[in-house]
């Protein structure tokens, strides 16, 4: 994609969750960083910049997806209001042995890119098979990604002998690492139900050796610790510390089961957090203590999970979640506000990832970039930017810069053909029925 100048004018402009907005100001990306921003006065010349008029719109970074599974968006609605264990091992799985093969992986992959830059995903962490597949199609939809290729101890798609597992995550690595600057590969291990103590140590190894993000599954259901292979502790969280997995590159997906002992051995180690709240409630997982581990000071992240568990790939819906599930949960109206919330989806998802120059509206960092509509029912009066986890969707997208290019423009999505990719999608999901 052309990285041509871009200058957005006369926007309101949110730059981090603890500053207040600023309105009437410009921005000017250019070599695909924000170059400089600040009100109208002070506006530089951008000669033959593409010039945006942010009137009436709301300027802030784009927003990160800490935890998907884009692929999955084929079986979003085929098995709901199932148990975790059930929907699993009676439904997905079977599905995944039956379909999942690499022009699935593509084609679904694109539809997930699509439905999250339209909502205002610029970054997304994926973890599954043929990731490969699931790299080219995200790096085709012009999205940031972190895909992480799928180790479990079971024969799975792309990988029939688990006994290569180690070695395809290998061979992937090897072939992303450096290959596009919008592309960060890694591992992730499905699961220590899936994955044996000495897999995950294996995993973890080569991980640290390309120096890789570490991606698993932990603690999502109350039955966990019984269902763990070879448990080395009295815990999932507890397990992991006992194989020496833990630390500032191993990011945790779910940690809904945890006690004190566990939350105090993820702070000592570092290790990030990534909660998909919507997930968590309709499998009825349970709520994460996420207020508690953010006032310890544990990096929280927020992720969708994939859309046979959600069903939607919007963020703006899985702060709101967030936010609310918080309160609930502790009977406290002041739990998890709103500007924790928007830490969770920008500037802690892109530490949590390694992604050091996200999250935040700032000079020199990368240009990714959404822009709001505030002529919205919904968002008027428009007082402060709780508005945006409260009151704001994804529809209310209008703009999406990524790296310095325009990917979305008046809603209109610029990457790849839509209408082709949905029907694409609709014959693959004709095998089962729909």
């Amino acid at each position: 994609m052309a990285t041509q100048s871009i200058l957005i004018t006369n926007v309101t402009l949110f730059t981090d969750p603890e500053s207040p907005l600023s309105s009437n100001q410009y921005l000017l990306c250019r070599d695909e960083k924000i170059h400089s921003f600040g009100p109208m006065e002070t506006i530089p010349e951008a000669g033959d910049a593409l010039l945006i008029d942010g009137t009436d719109k709301l300027l802030m970074p784009g927003l990160i997806n800490g935890h998907n599974h884009c692929a999955m968006t084929l079986f979003r609605g085929l098995a709901d209001d199932l148990e975790l264990g059930e929907w699993l091992n009676e439904h997905i799985f079977p599905a995944e042995a039956k379909q999942v093969n690499p022009e699935m992986v593509y084609w679904c992959t694109k539809l997930a890119a699509a439905e999250m830059i339209l909502s205002g995903t610029t970054t997304v962490a994926d973890g599954y098979f043929h990731e490969d597949f699931v790299a080219r199609a995200l790096l085709d939809s012009g999205m940031r990604a972190i895909p992480a290729q799928g180790i479990i101890d079971f024969p799975a798609p792309g990988v029939p002998d688990p006994s290569a597992n180690i070695e395809a995550a290998e061979t992937f690595l090897k072939k992303w690492q450096e290959k596009d600057d919008r592309i960060t590969p890694g591992i992730f291990a499905h699961s220590p139900y899936t994955c044996s103590p000495e897999t995950l140590q294996r995993a973890k190894a080569l991980a640290t050796t390309y120096q890789a993000p570490f991606f698993i599954h932990i603690a999502e259901s109350r039955q966990e610790q019984q269902m763990i292979m070879d448990p080395q502790g009295t815990s999932p969280i507890r397990h992991l510390a006992a194989l020496d997995l833990l630390d500032e590159k191993t990011i945790l997906i779910h940690c809904v089961w945890l006690d004190d002992e566990d939350r105090r051995i993820i702070d000592k180690n570092k290790s990030g957090v990534v909660v998909c709240p919507q997930s968590h409630f309709k499998l009825a997982s349970g709520i994460a203590a996420t207020s508690d581990m953010d006032e310890m000071g544990i990096r929280i992240g927020i992720g969708t999970d994939g859309s046979a568990s959600n069903n939607s790939l919007d963020i703006f819906r899985e702060m709101d979640i967030l936010a609310k599930s918080q309160k609930l949960r502790t009977l406290n109206a002041t739990a998890m506000p709103a500007k924790r919330v928007l830490a969770a989806a920008t500037g802690n998802n892109a530490k949590i990832l390694g992604l050091e120059d996200l999250g935040e509206i700032k000079k020199g960092f990368k240009a990714d970039i959404i822009l709001l509509d505030l002529k919205q029912a919904h968002l008027q009066p428009f007082y402060n930017s709780d508005f945006l986890v409260y009151s704001a969707n994804g529809a209310d997208v209008d703009t999406v810069i990524i790296n310095g290019a325009v990917v979305v423009r008046e809603r209109k999505f610029l990457p790849f053909d839509l209408g082709e990719c949905m029907a694409e999608v609709r014959k693959l999901a004709a095998p089962a029925g729909l």
